[in-house]
């Protein structure tokens, strides 16, 4: 398919504004436990994050999900709340000024460390739990994304994402 300017739709999925960045962490040591939120976080290739309970190999889609900063207003207004904390939304990363669902199905980096985009990060039952009544389908649409981890390596706040071009 070609569009205008000559420009191919592959072309325009690899055509970002602007480069993101990891604005916070967060590790789910036990299933249903407190979230753990540190400043840098190892990410461990075909596992997930180090100290989180995904990385124990037990799921091949879902070993770190995402969620935008951008939809943490969203989902607030949603509730009728000022604000939410990304603590409740139980979520590994939040990601700003890139937008998730365009690496849905692609690879892209955090820092040194290649991750690939596997599908939504759908909302579970407990968002009526942490976010109060209507929590559920706040999220829905507002969920983020799941990852694999290609390369893994040591990721901080701070570090930029980046697309990689389709090959």
């Amino acid at each position: 398919m070609v569009l205008k300017h000559n420009q191919t739709l592959s072309d325009l999925r690899d055509n970002h504004a602007f480069t993101g960045e990891l604005s916070w962490i967060g590790l789910r040591p036990a299933h249903q436990g407190a979230m753990v939120m540190p400043g840098e976080a190892t990410l461990i290739e075909n596992k997930g994050l180090k100290g989180d309970h995904m990385a124990n190999g037990s799921s091949k889609k879902r070993q770190v999900t995402l969620i935008q900063v951008e939809h943490l207003a969203v989902i607030s207004k949603l509730i009728n709340k000022n604000s939410i904390s990304a603590e409740n939304l139980r979520r590994n990363l939040v990601i700003e000024g890139i937008n998730l669902l365009a690496l849905r199905d692609r690879q892209f980096t955090i820092g040194d460390c290649i991750l690939q985009g596997t599908g939504h990060c759908h909302p579970c039952s407990r968002m009526e739990e942490a976010l109060g009544e209507g929590g559920y389908n706040a999220m829905r649409g507002h969920g983020g994304i799941t990852a694999i981890v290609i390369q893994g390596g040591a990721i901080k706040i701070g570090d930029m994402v980046r697309s990689l071009p389709e090959t």
